[in-house]
């Protein structure tokens, strides 16, 4: 800012200096000392012309010549004869004194011109901001401290991106900038911000997070896509994050896709602690995406029996899974766990069951279905468990399957 300050009173002297140095330099004397000077070399030229004019024979009378071009230069001298009081009055120089108002006119109207176009007071307030960005991040990093509010957030965007402008590398700044867009609900900042931060640090969650995040709430279909997209892959190297899939669960739900969504969300009710009070929100959303798409009509009845002998080898205590696949890949789309109880054992599954959100009892066309009775409740097969299988059955949505538990784990 203080050499903002000398490059202005810089350009102010040199306009002065514009204003006064030639009035100044401009002394009468020196004008018709000039003028004489001009005069003499005038003078000289001719009679070299008339010299040559001569010896041509173009001029006969080249004295008479000579003494007209005498007389004009005497009667153009300054101060001779009638000239003398016009040479006076002329060379009279102006008071210098004068000079002083024309200068505080200049200074005057330039400074009214600054203060009234040069942006004063916004960069005052912009000089007030950078003093109190210290504070506004130390707030920003102390959960015990005053929340900001709309001003104080406002002023902490424009400080980062006057410090992005002096180190543009800044991967955290350009993600505080963009949640700053995003509490400031300009998507066009936010949008940027995240892009540039997820350029920067690629593999930080933070920052993954809140540029797919952006991306969902994008009104552009093509963000929205890619936001999924990010969403997926994260879920495949984070698997049971919370923050992953209620975002990629929202996504789903945006663009229509409601079985995904609701697979997504079916997950995050596996996970939630018990009592936890986000499961009511989630299973409400459940619900509303039921109804858009009708997968509340989605079931596969299981009946389950045994054979004689497994009836006689039954274990005291276990538990029951029920497992869904494809019956191309061994990996379950569904299961349900049950304690061990009494058979003949009639259940259902349905997409609420889904391991995963993006593969969904909803989406197959053909399906498998086990039963295994497991003695220690662990997911693992392990030598002397009960199970039984069903043929591999087309499935359009509803259904029944019958098993029989006939075979033993060796």
């Amino acid at each position: 800012m203080i050499v903002f300050w000398l490059v202005i009173v810089a350009l102010m002297l040199v306009g002065i200096a514009l204003f006064i140095v030639p009035v100044i330099r401009g002394d009468r004397a020196d004008l018709a000392t000039s003028r004489d000077d001009l005069n003499k070399a005038f003078y000289h030229h001719r009679l070299t012309e008339l010299e040559e004019d001569e010896d041509q024979g173009v001029v006969a009378d080249r004295p008479l010549f000579v003494k007209e071009l005498q007389e004009n230069l005497l009667s153009d001298i300054p101060g001779h004869a009638g000239n003398a009081g016009q040479s006076s009055k002329i060379g009279k120089p102006i008071p210098r004194w004068t000079l002083i108002p024309g200068a505080l006119l200049l200074v005057v109207v330039s400074g009214g011109f600054y203060l009234y176009t040069g942006g004063l007071g916004q960069v005052s307030a912009w000089n007030q901001v950078m003093k109190s960005m210290p504070d506004l991040r130390a707030r920003v990093a102390d959960v015990n401290a005053k929340p900001l509010n709309m001003v104080d957030i406002q002023n902490l965007g424009l400080g980062l991106r006057t410090d992005l402008q002096a180190n543009p590398d800044n991967a955290k700044d350009w993600l505080m900038l963009g949640r700053v867009g995003t509490a400031l609900n300009n998507a066009s900042t936010a949008t940027q911000a995240f892009a540039r931060a997820y350029a920067l640090s690629p593999n930080d969650m933070d920052i993954k997070l809140g540029y797919a995040d952006v991306l969902t709430r994008s009104t552009d279909p093509q963000d929205n896509i890619n936001g999924g997209n990010m969403l997926r892959d994260m879920l495949e190297h984070n698997q049971g994050n919370l923050q992953v899939l209620s975002l990629l669960a929202y996504n789903e739900y945006e663009q229509g896709h409601y079985p995904q969504a609701i697979g997504a969300w079916q997950v995050m009710l596996k996970i939630l602690p018990a009592n936890d009070k986000r499961a009511d929100m989630v299973k409400a959303s459940i619900e509303q995406a039921n109804a858009k798409s009708g997968m509340d009509k989605v079931k596969l009845g299981v009946a389950v029996a045994l054979s004689p002998r497994a009836q006689q080898q039954l274990p005291q205590q276990g538990t029951v899974f029920i497992s869904v696949t494809d019956g191309s890949s061994p990996v379950p789309v569904a299961v349900k766990k049950l304690p061990l109880s009494r058979f003949p054992l009639s259940v259902t599954v349905d997409d609420t069951n889904a391991m995963m959100p993006q593969r969904l009892l909803s989406s197959l066309h053909q399906l498998k279905v086990r039963v295994r009775i497991s003695q220690n409740g662990l997911a693992t097969p392990s030598s002397g468990d009960w199970y039984g299988d069903s043929p591999l059955t087309d499935f359009s949505g509803t259904g029944q399957v019958n098993i029989e538990i006939n075979q033993q784990v060796p």
